[in-house]
């Protein structure tokens, strides 16, 4: 560019026939190293205006944004998930009245469980303490049983005993009288001393 600008002059020098060819050259050198000294554009004070302008535009734009499209969506999905804890607290805190209220049933169930236990346990301890009462009750009447009947055969085989000794005792007090004293005397009357010295 430098050089086009740089012909066209010394091509319009040549045409005036008149200067330095090379004069041209440094005036436009040093116009463009003018230029070149304004410096970074947008450190350039005319362009503050434009600048500010667009700030405040891509501001506006980035605030419209932000404003109409981020914000609502977050603000979405922090009340879905604030939506989302509020059920999830709801729900543990049913399955922890769940929870208690089994528990609870559960702790009766025990307790009448235990107490039918003890009902069953002490209905069989009755039981078996009938049982065993009427049993020895049973066996007490079959032992006294026993105890007459053998009191019974005991009288009668002392009876059978006297009357048996009672019987030899007259024999042989008949036989002392008839053949050692010679004394002649009835059965019946040595009977009855007999039976009276016994007595």
């Amino acid at each position: 560019m430098f050089m086009t600008e740089a012909f066209a002059q010394e091509a319009g020098s040549a045409g005036e026939g008149h200067g330095d060819p090379t004069e041209g050259t440094h005036s436009e050198t040093s116009g463009g190293a003018g230029g070149h000294e304004a410096g970074f554009p947008p450190f350039n004070s005319e362009y503050f205006p434009s600048q500010l302008l667009w700030l405040a535009v891509t501001f506006g734009v980035f605030y419209w944004v932000l404003k109409n499209v981020l914000v609502p969506r977050v603000g979405g999905i922090l009340e879905n998930r604030r939506d989302r804890i509020a059920l999830d607290m709801e729900a543990a805190e049913r399955a922890k009245q769940d929870a208690d209220e089994a528990q609870a049933a559960y702790e009766q169930e025990l307790a009448e469980a235990r107490e039918r236990a003890h009902s069953i346990g002490q209905d069989a301890r009755n039981d078996a303490r009938s049982e065993a009462d009427a049993q020895r009750e049973k066996l007490e009447a079959e032992l006294d049983a026993r105890i007459d009947e053998s009191r019974a055969r005991i009288v009668a085989a002392k009876t059978a005993a006297m009357g048996e000794m009672n019987e030899m005792a007259t024999d042989v007090a008949e036989t002392i009288l008839r053949d050692v004293v010679k004394v002649d005397v009835s059965r019946t009357e040595v009977a009855s001393a007999v039976a009276e010295t016994r007595g």
